[in-house]
């Protein structure tokens, strides 16, 4: 055997190098370091059984680190699979790839599978967990592949993408690619013998046993690949942890963020419903729901008139020669909903979006420099033909209303605009009681997009400065930009520690060139406008339901639907608190009385259940002395409040947006 060196690096130390004979594997060079569950060599991921070359780099892979954890439950899912395949032998592999939290297998069974199905599956993924079956890598041929999975469809019709893009319906990468095949066996910890096999590039644990806490959590249908035209496969989810402490913590989130589902909510709350008759990802807001949205509306319409913005309104379809100046049929139309042939043939589409619209009110006329910066603003409704397997509630609709707004400026003023509307941005989030954000920077996909490389960067170093004005954390998104320009994307993270992208700011010298507008500058030339554009909400109906998950259903009362309610002891006091919820009301209140025959502790829960943020109780005393008696959300009460102070109070807290 001959000496090899090689260079381990760490993160938080100097890199460290050491000489190992021939045959050295990873395992080997971070004996007893028991979190590590793989190593990075050159930069690419590796099994510990890799043995190392001279000279090669090589990364200790810890469990709790993001490749840690995709390999780790991808791990799990190779025994989830075997399970089924143990306890379902006419099972057909699909894919199974480590997911946001978790991962998941598809299968084709001859019936979905029952939630006893997933207990005996969970059953028999910790009798294998238990043998400590040993993954084992192996490089196949082509010949090879189809010979030893001959019986798996689904497989056989992955090893024909070898080396091409193949992704699942979620976005997850398919288990074949490269310029290799690869099988990983499970092997019997003490004979060595082959337990089951799965086409996979890997990499993977060492063992079962390094699996330390996982559970199965559902099932679902799903089609093979994402494509409709597929057969419908059964997947299975599940979730794995480096301990069962945080496997417990997880699931104590799961069923917090279950409480705050702002679908289970919505139906509770009688906020919105999505009716079967109108169609998937398209909702109807109820009158509760209704006015929750007029005020977020009605308040950020507000503000955007304080800030210099013009109101417009566009159509919600147009001729599809639109989108061909615009480039989104070029790049977008697997988006879009398909045209409608009207005008001796014309084809007219729902709009996707509303920027190319905006950019015909700019062009509708000449315009001049001492016009600009030109804010236009519309709530504008857009239909995306969203996939059937991604569309969720108000979250990811087919049908919803942008806060859409596009700036045209002049190359002077774009970095103070974009400054001042990333502020703006920022702040009206703030008002709506967000707080945590971050940045997100997304950076041209060398694949899609129009217009010059130089445009490209001088437009995402403005925005980079701009972003880093904020003194957010700013995160890259190589490759996430909308094929016409770079992007900002506010991030913020609700009540509970979950992450939503909010606002977008895209910079744009593109569609003003595609649409040839122009202004006339001091020296009397024509030139080029750049177009900035923002949506804040990023759409109404997610906002909406963003809000209603921070919140749990608890409005401020500034946005609750109904803002207190008079609970009257008895029938005699109905009339004195219909007459402050008059006069309430007269002050822009959203004050109703509960005149209803049930007892008034029934009333109190009744309202404690539909959030209210404030109950005003009224009995005899009361009466006597003008006063109502305050109950709010936690419980606590306050007596005796004279009626002027009462209606003052909740004067107040509305117009401070306060939660209470």
């Amino acid at each position: 055997m001959s000496d090899l060196r090689v260079i381990i690096k760490r993160d938080s130390a100097e890199p460290e190098e050491r000489t190992v004979t021939t045959g050295t594997t990873a395992a080997e060079l971070f004996q007893g370091e028991r979190s590590v569950v793989a190593a990075r060599v050159g930069g690419e991921l590796k099994d510990l059984a890799y043995a190392v070359a001279d000279g090669e780099e090589v990364e200790p892979v810890d469990i709790t680190s993001e490749d840690g954890l995709n390999i780790l439950r991808h791990s799990t899912a190779h025994v989830m699979a075997q399970a089924v395949q143990e306890l379902f032998p006419e099972a057909k592999l699909g894919i199974g790839p480590p997911v946001k939290d978790g991962f998941y297998y598809d299968f084709d069974v001859d019936r979905p599978f029952h939630p006893d199905d997933l207990k005996a599956v969970e059953k028999k993924m910790q009798e294998i967990q238990k043998r400590g079956q040993r993954f084992s890598r192996r490089v196949v041929t082509e010949e090879q592949a189809r010979e030893e999975l001959a019986g798996e469809p689904y497989k056989l019709e992955l090893i024909g993408l070898k080396g091409a893009s193949a992704t699942s319906d979620d976005g997850a990468d398919v288990e074949v690619g490269g310029g290799e095949l690869t099988i990983y066996d499970n092997l019997d910890a003490k004979t060595g013998e082959l337990c089951w096999k799965d086409l996979c590039r890997g990499p993977h644990l060492p063992t079962t046993r390094n699996i330390p806490a996982f559970k199965l959590m559902r099932n679902a249908a799903a089609y093979w690949r994402g494509s409709e035209k597929n057969p419908m496969l059964q997947r299975i989810y599940g979730t794995a942890w480096p301990t069962k402490e945080e496997l417990k913590a997880h699931l104590d989130f799961l069923e917090e963020a279950a409480k705050r589902d702002h679908r289970k909510l919505g139906t509770e709350l009688d906020l919105f419903s999505i009716p079967e008759q109108i169609g998937s990802g398209l909702a109807v807001f109820h009158p509760k729901g209704g006015i929750v949205r007029r005020v977020m509306e009605d308040y950020s319409r507000r503000r955007h008139e304080e800030e210099g913005y013009d109101f417009v309104y566009t159509p919600h379809a147009t001729k599809g020669t639109l989108f061909e100046i615009s480039g989104h049929l070029d790049w977008y139309a697997d988006g879009m909903y398909p045209p409608m042939q009207l005008d001796e043939g014309t084809d007219y589409y729902l709009k996707p979006m509303n920027c190319p619209m905006h950019n015909l009110v700019f062009d509708a006329r000449g315009r001049s420099y001492r016009e600009l910066p030109l804010r236009l603003f519309e709530f504008g409704t857009v239909y995306r033909y969203e996939k059937s397997g991604v569309v969720h509630g108000l979250t990811r609709a087919r049908g919803f209303t942008q806060d859409d707004a596009h700036i045209y400026c002049t190359k002077e003023q774009m970095a103070d605009e974009l400054d001042s509307t990333l502020t703006f941005v920022l702040n009206l989030l703030r008002d709506y009681g967000l707080t945590d954000f971050y940045l997100e920077l997304s950076t041209k996909d060398p694949e899609k997009y129009v217009g010059s490389d130089e445009a490209w960067e001088e437009a995402t170093e403005t925005l980079r400065k701009v972003a880093e004005k904020q003194g957010l954390p700013l995160v890259p998104d190589p490759g996430g930009a909308a094929f016409y320009g770079p992007k900002i994307s506010v991030q913020t993270k609700d009540a509970i520690g979950r992450s939503w992208q909010m606002s977008t700011v895209q910079l744009d010298f593109n569609l003003p060139e595609r649409f040839d507008l122009q202004y006339t500058a001091p020296d009397g030339s024509r030139q080029r406008p750049v177009m900035i554009h923002r949506a804040l909400f990023g759409s109404i109906e997610r906002f909406f339901a963003v809000l209603l998950e921070h919140y749990a259903g608890a409005f401020p009362a500034w946005l609750a639907p109904v803002q207190a309610v008079g609970i009257p002891v008895g029938d005699a006091h109905v009339p004195y608190l219909q007459e402050f919820a008059g006069e309430a009301k007269r002050k822009g209140l959203r004050v109703e009385v509960d005149a209803s025959s049930d007892r008034m502790q029934k009333k109190i829960r009744t309202h404690q259940k539909l959030k209210v943020p404030f109950m005003i109780i009224v009995g005899d005393e009361d009466m006597t002395n003008g006063t109502v008696s305050f109950r709010y959300r936690d419980g606590s009460q306050e007596n005796g409040v004279p009626r002027d102070q009462a209606l003052a109070k909740l004067v107040d807290v509305v117009d401070r947006r306060v939660q209470v």
